[in-house]
Protein backbone atom coordinates (compact mmCIF):
# COMPACT_ATOMS: atom_id res chain seq x y z
CA UNK A 1 0.00 0.00 0.00
CA UNK A 2 3.02 2.32 0.19
CA UNK A 3 2.68 2.95 -3.56
CA UNK A 4 -0.90 4.24 -3.29
CA UNK A 5 -1.73 7.84 -4.02
CA UNK A 6 -4.95 8.81 -2.24
CA UNK A 7 -6.95 11.96 -2.98
CA UNK A 8 -9.32 13.04 -0.21
CA UNK A 9 -11.64 16.02 -0.58
CA UNK A 10 -12.95 17.74 2.53
CA UNK A 11 -9.85 16.49 4.35
CA UNK A 12 -9.51 19.30 6.87
CA UNK A 13 -11.80 17.72 9.46
CA UNK A 14 -14.32 15.04 10.33
CA UNK A 15 -14.53 11.90 8.22
CA UNK A 16 -12.07 13.21 5.64
CA UNK A 17 -9.43 13.80 8.27
CA UNK A 18 -10.13 10.45 9.91
CA UNK A 19 -9.68 8.56 6.65
CA UNK A 20 -6.49 10.52 5.91
CA UNK A 21 -5.07 9.27 9.20
CA UNK A 22 -5.88 5.66 8.33
CA UNK A 23 -4.40 5.83 4.85
CA UNK A 24 -1.30 7.55 6.23
CA UNK A 25 -0.81 4.76 8.77
CA UNK A 26 -0.58 2.39 5.79
CA UNK A 27 2.05 4.55 4.11
CA UNK A 28 -0.07 6.08 1.35
CA UNK A 29 0.89 9.28 -0.44
CA UNK A 30 -1.85 11.79 0.39
CA UNK A 31 -3.38 14.54 -1.69
CA UNK A 32 -5.45 16.60 0.73
CA UNK A 33 -8.03 19.07 -0.57
CA UNK A 34 -10.27 21.51 1.30
CA UNK A 35 -10.87 25.23 1.68
CA UNK A 36 -9.03 25.59 5.01
CA UNK A 37 -5.37 25.71 4.02
CA UNK A 38 -4.08 26.09 7.58
CA UNK A 39 -5.85 23.00 8.86
CA UNK A 40 -4.82 20.99 5.81
CA UNK A 41 -1.17 21.89 6.25
CA UNK A 42 -1.29 21.18 9.98
CA UNK A 43 -2.73 17.72 9.33
CA UNK A 44 -0.26 16.97 6.53
CA UNK A 45 2.71 18.00 8.64
CA UNK A 46 1.52 15.88 11.56
CA UNK A 47 1.03 12.80 9.38
CA UNK A 48 4.38 13.28 7.67
CA UNK A 49 6.12 13.50 11.04
CA UNK A 50 4.30 10.48 12.43
CA UNK A 51 4.35 8.19 9.40
CA UNK A 52 6.98 9.61 7.06
CA UNK A 53 4.51 9.93 4.20
CA UNK A 54 4.62 12.11 1.11
CA UNK A 55 1.82 14.62 0.78
CA UNK A 56 0.43 17.36 -1.42
CA UNK A 57 -1.89 20.02 0.01
CA UNK A 58 -4.29 21.77 -2.39
CA UNK A 59 -6.45 24.50 -0.81
CA UNK A 60 -9.51 24.83 -3.03
CA UNK A 61 -13.20 25.66 -2.70
CA UNK A 62 -14.85 22.72 -4.45
CA UNK A 63 -18.30 24.29 -4.32
CA UNK A 64 -17.45 26.64 -7.21
CA UNK A 65 -18.23 25.84 -10.83
CA UNK A 66 -15.58 23.75 -12.60
CA UNK A 67 -13.53 23.39 -9.39
CA UNK A 68 -13.04 19.71 -10.25
CA UNK A 69 -11.20 20.61 -13.46
CA UNK A 70 -9.02 23.08 -11.59
CA UNK A 71 -8.13 20.35 -9.12
CA UNK A 72 -7.41 17.87 -11.90
CA UNK A 73 -5.07 20.36 -13.56
CA UNK A 74 -3.22 20.71 -10.24
CA UNK A 75 -2.82 16.93 -10.11
CA UNK A 76 -1.33 16.97 -13.58
CA UNK A 77 1.10 19.74 -12.60
CA UNK A 78 2.26 17.57 -9.70
CA UNK A 79 2.43 14.53 -12.02
CA UNK A 80 0.06 12.61 -9.74
CA UNK A 81 -1.93 9.53 -10.69
CA UNK A 82 -4.71 8.73 -8.24
CA UNK A 83 -5.20 5.18 -6.97
CA UNK A 84 -7.93 5.95 -4.43
CA UNK A 85 -10.38 8.84 -4.77
CA UNK A 86 -12.40 9.80 -1.70
CA UNK A 87 -15.19 12.24 -2.58
CA UNK A 88 -15.91 13.37 0.95
CA UNK A 89 -16.51 17.13 0.63
CA UNK A 90 -20.11 18.15 1.21
CA UNK A 91 -22.44 20.14 3.42
CA UNK A 92 -26.09 20.38 4.44
CA UNK A 93 -28.63 22.86 5.78
CA UNK A 94 -31.53 22.28 8.17
CA UNK A 95 -34.48 24.72 8.05
CA UNK A 96 -37.64 25.41 6.11
CA UNK A 97 -36.90 25.03 2.40
CA UNK A 98 -37.83 28.67 1.67
CA UNK A 99 -35.77 29.94 4.62
CA UNK A 100 -32.56 28.56 3.14
CA UNK A 101 -31.17 30.85 0.45
CA UNK A 102 -31.21 29.86 -3.19
CA UNK A 103 -27.44 30.36 -3.19
CA UNK A 104 -27.04 27.79 -0.40
CA UNK A 105 -29.26 25.27 -2.20
CA UNK A 106 -27.31 25.64 -5.44
CA UNK A 107 -23.93 25.54 -3.68
CA UNK A 108 -25.01 22.35 -1.90
CA UNK A 109 -25.99 20.75 -5.19
CA UNK A 110 -22.76 21.86 -6.83
CA UNK A 111 -20.52 20.46 -4.09
CA UNK A 112 -22.46 17.33 -3.13
CA UNK A 113 -23.28 16.20 -6.68
CA UNK A 114 -21.75 18.14 -9.57
CA UNK A 115 -18.18 18.40 -8.34
CA UNK A 116 -18.28 14.76 -7.22
CA UNK A 117 -19.38 13.62 -10.68
CA UNK A 118 -16.92 15.87 -12.51
CA UNK A 119 -13.95 14.75 -10.44
CA UNK A 120 -14.93 11.09 -10.80
CA UNK A 121 -15.31 11.52 -14.55
CA UNK A 122 -11.82 13.03 -14.83
CA UNK A 123 -10.01 10.44 -12.71
CA UNK A 124 -11.89 7.23 -13.56
CA UNK A 125 -10.43 6.72 -17.09
CA UNK A 126 -6.91 6.47 -15.62
CA UNK A 127 -8.09 3.80 -13.20
CA UNK A 128 -9.80 1.85 -15.97
CA UNK A 129 -6.64 2.03 -18.09
CA UNK A 130 -4.59 0.58 -15.20
CA UNK A 131 -7.37 -1.88 -14.30
CA UNK A 132 -7.25 -0.92 -10.64
CA UNK A 133 -8.57 1.78 -8.36
CA UNK A 134 -11.06 2.59 -5.63
CA UNK A 135 -13.59 5.42 -5.59
CA UNK A 136 -15.32 6.22 -2.30
CA UNK A 137 -18.30 8.55 -2.48
CA UNK A 138 -19.62 9.76 0.86
CA UNK A 139 -23.38 9.55 0.99
CA UNK A 140 -25.40 9.29 4.19
CA UNK A 141 -28.23 7.40 5.79
CA UNK A 142 -30.07 10.40 4.33
CA UNK A 143 -29.53 8.67 0.97
CA UNK A 144 -32.33 6.20 1.68
CA UNK A 145 -35.37 8.46 2.17
CA UNK A 146 -36.62 12.06 1.81
CA UNK A 147 -35.86 14.50 4.63
CA UNK A 148 -38.27 17.33 5.45
CA UNK A 149 -36.42 20.51 6.55
CA UNK A 150 -33.28 19.24 4.81
CA UNK A 151 -34.92 18.46 1.50
CA UNK A 152 -32.11 19.41 -0.86
CA UNK A 153 -29.40 17.82 1.29
CA UNK A 154 -31.28 14.50 1.46
CA UNK A 155 -31.92 14.64 -2.29
CA UNK A 156 -28.23 15.20 -3.04
CA UNK A 157 -27.27 12.21 -0.91
CA UNK A 158 -29.88 10.03 -2.63
CA UNK A 159 -28.20 11.02 -5.90
CA UNK A 160 -24.77 10.04 -4.54
CA UNK A 161 -26.00 6.57 -3.58
CA UNK A 162 -27.75 5.93 -6.90
CA UNK A 163 -24.78 7.24 -8.90
CA UNK A 164 -22.33 5.14 -6.91
CA UNK A 165 -24.29 1.90 -7.22
CA UNK A 166 -24.82 2.31 -10.94
CA UNK A 167 -21.18 3.20 -11.61
CA UNK A 168 -20.00 0.34 -9.43
CA UNK A 169 -21.79 -2.14 -11.65
CA UNK A 170 -20.38 -0.51 -14.79
CA UNK A 171 -16.71 -0.52 -13.82
CA UNK A 172 -16.31 -3.66 -11.72
CA UNK A 173 -15.19 -5.64 -14.79
CA UNK A 174 -12.36 -3.13 -15.23
CA UNK A 175 -10.91 -3.80 -11.78
CA UNK A 176 -12.26 -0.57 -10.27
CA UNK A 177 -14.34 -0.58 -7.09
CA UNK A 178 -16.90 2.11 -6.30
CA UNK A 179 -18.04 2.34 -2.70
CA UNK A 180 -20.73 4.54 -1.18
CA UNK A 181 -20.14 5.31 2.49
CA UNK A 182 -23.45 6.06 4.20
CA UNK A 183 -22.85 7.16 7.79
CA UNK A 184 -25.60 8.28 10.09
CA UNK A 185 -25.25 11.31 12.36
CA UNK A 186 -21.56 11.62 13.22
CA UNK A 187 -19.91 13.77 15.88
CA UNK A 188 -18.06 16.20 13.60
CA UNK A 189 -18.51 19.93 13.01
CA UNK A 190 -20.98 19.06 10.23
CA UNK A 191 -23.84 18.95 12.74
CA UNK A 192 -23.25 22.49 13.98
CA UNK A 193 -22.63 23.93 10.51
CA UNK A 194 -25.76 22.31 9.09
CA UNK A 195 -27.82 23.21 12.20
CA UNK A 196 -28.78 19.56 12.59
CA UNK A 197 -26.86 18.92 15.81
CA UNK A 198 -29.87 19.73 18.04
CA UNK A 199 -32.22 17.40 16.15
CA UNK A 200 -33.47 14.20 17.75
CA UNK A 201 -31.42 11.82 15.61
CA UNK A 202 -28.16 13.66 16.27
CA UNK A 203 -28.75 13.79 20.01
CA UNK A 204 -29.79 10.15 20.35
CA UNK A 205 -28.07 8.34 17.50
CA UNK A 206 -24.73 9.94 16.62
CA UNK A 207 -21.51 7.92 16.27
CA UNK A 208 -17.92 8.98 16.90
CA UNK A 209 -15.78 9.90 13.92
CA UNK A 210 -13.32 7.14 14.81
CA UNK A 211 -16.02 4.47 14.77
CA UNK A 212 -17.32 5.66 11.39
CA UNK A 213 -13.83 5.85 9.85
CA UNK A 214 -12.83 2.43 11.18
CA UNK A 215 -15.89 0.87 9.56
CA UNK A 216 -15.34 2.88 6.37
CA UNK A 217 -11.70 1.86 6.04
CA UNK A 218 -12.44 -1.84 6.58
CA UNK A 219 -15.26 -1.69 4.06
CA UNK A 220 -13.40 0.10 1.30
CA UNK A 221 -10.47 -2.31 1.61
CA UNK A 222 -12.98 -5.12 1.10
CA UNK A 223 -14.33 -3.20 -1.90
CA UNK A 224 -17.86 -3.19 -0.48
CA UNK A 225 -20.46 -1.44 -2.59
CA UNK A 226 -22.29 0.18 0.34
CA UNK A 227 -20.92 0.80 3.83
CA UNK A 228 -23.35 1.75 6.60
CA UNK A 229 -21.45 2.13 9.89
CA UNK A 230 -23.36 1.09 13.00
CA UNK A 231 -26.01 -1.59 13.44
CA UNK A 232 -28.76 0.92 14.23
CA UNK A 233 -27.98 2.96 11.11
CA UNK A 234 -28.02 -0.21 9.02
CA UNK A 235 -31.36 -1.28 10.44
CA UNK A 236 -32.91 2.16 9.92
CA UNK A 237 -31.61 2.41 6.34
CA UNK A 238 -32.99 -0.95 5.27
CA UNK A 239 -36.26 -0.70 7.21
CA UNK A 240 -37.24 1.99 4.72
CA UNK A 241 -37.85 -0.77 2.17
CA UNK A 242 -40.70 -2.19 4.24
CA UNK A 243 -42.18 0.95 5.80
CA UNK A 244 -45.08 2.84 4.18
CA UNK A 245 -43.95 6.14 2.67
CA UNK A 246 -46.31 8.35 4.76
CA UNK A 247 -44.88 6.79 7.94
CA UNK A 248 -41.33 7.46 6.79
CA UNK A 249 -42.14 11.08 5.98
CA UNK A 250 -43.83 11.62 9.35
CA UNK A 251 -40.87 10.14 11.24
CA UNK A 252 -38.33 12.13 9.26
CA UNK A 253 -40.31 15.33 9.79
CA UNK A 254 -40.27 14.68 13.54
CA UNK A 255 -36.56 13.83 13.67
CA UNK A 256 -35.42 16.60 11.32
CA UNK A 257 -37.60 19.38 12.68
CA UNK A 258 -35.32 22.29 13.63
CA UNK A 259 -35.40 23.09 17.31
CA UNK A 260 -36.64 26.65 16.77
CA UNK A 261 -39.71 25.49 14.82
CA UNK A 262 -42.67 24.96 17.17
Amino acid sequence: MSAETVLITGASGGIGEGLARRFAADGARLVLVARRADRLQQLATELQTRHGIEHVVIPLDLSTADAARTLYQDLQLHNLTIDVLVNNAGFGRNDHFEAISTADHLEMMQLNMVTLVQLTHLILPEMIARRRGIIVNVGSTASFQPGPYSTVYFATKAFVLSFSEGLSQEVREHGVAVTCLCPGPTRTDFGARSRMDKNWNFIHGSMSTDAVCDAAYRGLRRRKRIIIPGLMNWMLAFSVRFTPRPVILHLMQTWQRPKQIK
